[in-house]
């Protein structure tokens, strides 16, 4: 019936998996002529209707229709088909018996690299749930066809199906008419080119053509939810949740106990497209809706985080960080390309963040110059062997990402981001993830760097490193990252509190943390004990001479002791730390504290989680209480060793621009203890401690030499900001068969 239309779908062919829906569409045969061959260009939407004509489009499709009209004969055939008669009989007697047969009556094309090769097809019996019976198999020589014209063949199905094997015995036959088809240059590239797309990329006036999978989405919209204020009481009635919508993508949050400052601190993507607007709608929702207002996307810079306390309707105030990236082509303010990296520009930098501007905009401290080039050897997350490579950046809050290279384990971005320094000792967090299937990723590898660790100008391999940022993972990065500072006022920023992150990992009990965290301490313990038996042994004169030293250095610092000498004893210690330090690097100079070799597979983690049978014991809440006790006095304890290892690597140079910091900091000590009375430090002291609230009443309490040390790393975060030294690749593939070796063994 030529009055119906013909429905066409399209799917994403995943082996082992469900296909993915990419859309429909429908064509109506009343439109076509008959006889007449007809190019299609139709677009692909969710329901493939033609009468839903303001549907989001999923993509295209090209067609060649040709609608024929068939003879009376052929709908006979048609409708008969499935048999076929011969006579039979036996003693005389002739009866008619129908023999079941196939008929097709389809059209199949095939592209062929070269016609010299011959065309196996083989028959089956299709069995429904069981494995198909094999009915005999023919080849066509392609070289005895004619270019452009049809030719009827008549071919026996045998065992083998070779043309060579004539004496064969015969399964049955089959009829074909086959028309070889010479292909233009332009449907070559067309055919090879399909599922793809080409955008021009280069850097330094090179430009290359690189092709890319097609994506239906132009950019990533990712969201943190933070906060929501000033939430009236009567609009609490019930568990509060937000919705957002951007055009086809919607979120909902997870509910939260009504409050009238319901906290959220959850992230989520969405994605915009170029045929729908990019309005963000955000509304409240408790028992019913609370208040809602919208985001006109156009009015923001892309590849840049927002902070914005967004107005709602009802009164009340919804607070996110919104940022516009993952945004592709050539002609993106984040692509190389757009770059101009002249030594003028550079130059300015330098000067908005020289130390004559210190007292200018105090806390805008500086900025961060990120490009990213390329990684390498990543794991295949992918059955086929490949990935779906993209690379995302985080600096506290900010987070930007790159587009998705498809199908590949070498991904090339040449990407270039720019990124605001709050606190110059926050730390570059670069995570490589597999793009899967409904918008769901998987974790490749991580490399986090320290701003202050960052030499400009570098362009550097990372090797790559698991989530916790303990052991390696495959893969490397190549990064290229430009810092600009200024450092009197990182300085000041120094003695204030960190900038709270929003998205943190759940704390959970583990039994390995919690080993680790008392090791931790018991080496620490261990110190101090050490310490102690030193001086339990002066006073017991196990050493004559060390007893007598001791003692003439207490009576003398106890009788000519000030208060300006106890900076200056924690300075000898530094100077003492400095001197060590600079001596082992010049008998050592290969030795570095923030380097491991490739064969190091660091701290080997093997966490086991708690058994979801056990959770659901009848003992399940008791247990959960347990955990949370235990949950805190592992924090408690990682806090303690912590601490004591930030005084330690203090000292230790660990951060050369936090020990610098600490010495000056100390010597103006010194000088203002010398020259000004104890007694009037006190009285200041006690008056900035007493006044601080009225003279700022938003102002936060703290202690500027707890703020000082949360910007020390302890032996965690040591070992998290470590690199490994890259080397050859025939190394690297060397090192992972022995590794799989050793695992087989």
């Amino acid at each position: 019936d030529v009055f119906q239309p013909v429905l066409i779908k399209a799917y994403d062919y995943d082996f082992g998996f469900q296909d993915d829906f990419l859309g429909a569409t429908s064509i109506d045969l009343t439109k076509l002529d008959l006889q007449h061959p007809t190019d299609l260009h139709l677009a692909l939407t969710e329901s493939g209707l033609e009468a839903d004509t303001g549907a989001q489009s999923w993509g295209e499709i090209f067609l060649t229709v040709t609608l024929i009209a068939k003879t009376q004969e052929e709908k006979e055939m048609h409708f008969s088909r499935g048999t076929k008669t011969v006579s039979v009989g036996s003693g005389g007697e002739t009866a008619v018996k129908k023999l079941k047969t196939q008929l097709w009556d389809s059209v199949v094309n095939i592209v062929l690299v070269e016609a010299k090769n011959p065309v196996l097809i083989k028959a089956y019996d299709y069995d429904f749930g069981f494995q198909d019976d094999f009915l005999g198999a023919t080849s066509i020589d392609l070289t005895k066809l004619d270019l452009q014209h049809p030719t009827d063949l008549h071919l026996a199905l045998t065992e083998s199906g070779l043309e060579a094997d004539t004496g064969a015995q015969s399964w049955g036959e089959i009829f074909l008419t086959v028309t070889l088809i010479a292909k233009t240059q332009e449907e070559k590239e067309m055919h090879f080119s399909r599922g793809t797309k080409t955008v021009s990329v280069g850097s330094g006036g090179e430009t290359a053509v690189k092709k890319l999978k097609t994506q239906l989405w132009d950019s990533v919209v990712n969201i943190v939810l933070v906060e929501a204020k000033n939430v009236t009481d009567e609009n609490t009635s019930s568990d509060i949740h937000c919705r957002f919508k951007l055009g086809s993508d919607k979120y909902k949050s997870k509910v939260v106990p009504r409050t009238s400052s319901p906290v959220w601190a959850e992230q989520f993507d969405l994605h915009t497209y170029l045929d729908q607007s990019k309005v963000l709608e955000i509304s409240l929702f408790g028992r019913e809706e609370l208040g809602k207002c919208s985001i006109n996307l156009n009015e923001l810079a892309a590849e840049e985080t927002h902070k914005l306390w967004t107005p709602l309707e009802g009164g009340a105030s919804v607070l996110i960080l919104l940022t516009i990236s993952a945004t592709l082509g050539s002609d993106t303010v984040s692509h190389l390309s757009n770059c101009d990296d002249s030594s003028s520009d550079q130059h300015l930098l330098q000067n908005k963040y020289n130390l004559w501007r210190s007292l200018s905009d105090i806390n805008d401290i500086g900025i961060l110059v990120v490009k990213v080039f390329r990684a390498e050897a990543l794991a295949a997350a992918d059955i086929g062997g490949k990935s779906d490579p993209f690379c995302v950046l985080e600096l506290v809050n900010s987070r930007l990402q790159t587009n998705t290279e498809y199908k590949t384990l070498s991904p090339e971005w040449n990407k270039i981001y720019t990124l605001n320094v709050k606190d110059i000792h926050s730390v570059l967090e670069i995570t490589v993830y597999d793009e899967d299937r409904d918008k769901k990723v998987e974790f490749l590898g991580k490399v986090a760097i320290p701003l202050l660790k960052i030499k400009n100008n570098e362009k550097k391999w990372f090797g790559l490193k698991d989530k916790k940022l303990l052991n390696r993972a495959k893969g490397q990065i190549l990064l290229e990252m430009n810092v600009y500072y200024n450092k009197v006022k990182a300085s000041i920023r120094t003695f204030n509190p960190r900038e709270t992150k929003f998205i943190k990992p759940e704390q959970r009990f583990k039994r390995i943390v919690f080993i680790r965290n008392v090791s931790r301490i018991k080496g620490l313990i261990m110190e101090i004990y050490e310490i102690l038996k030193l001086m339990n042994s002066c006073f017991q004169w196990e050493s004559v001479s060390r007893s007598i030293i001791s003692l003439t250095i207490f009576l003398i610092t106890t009788y000519f002791f000030e208060l300006y000498m106890a900076p200056v004893f924690v300075l000898i210690l530094f100077i003492k730390s400095y001197v060590w330090i600079k001596v082992e690097n010049y008998f050592n100079p290969s030795l570095k504290d923030d380097e491991i070799e490739e064969s190091d597979d660091g701290t080997v983690d093997d966490e086991d989680d708690e058994t979801k049978n056990e959770e659901k014991k009848s003992l399940k809440e008791k247990l959960q209480t347990v955990q949370e006790i235990t949950t805190m006095i592992q924090n408690i304890i990682g806090e303690i060793a912590s601490s004591g290892e930030r005084v330690k690597n203090t000292f230790n140079f660990s951060v050369p621009f936090l020990s610098w910091l600490a010495i000056i900091s100390l010597s103006i000590i010194t000088v203002v203890l010398y020259y000004i009375p104890l007694r009037y430090l006190i009285m200041g002291w006690g008056i900035n401690k007493f006044t601080k609230k009225l003279r700022s009443p938003d102002a936060i309490n703290n202690n500027e030499l707890l703020d000082f040390l949360s910007r020390v790393p302890d032996v965690d975060e040591k070992i998290m900001y470590r690199e490994y030294k890259i080397q050859a690749n025939h190394h690297l593939n060397a090192t992972d068969d022995r590794k799989r070796k050793k695992k087989t063994v």
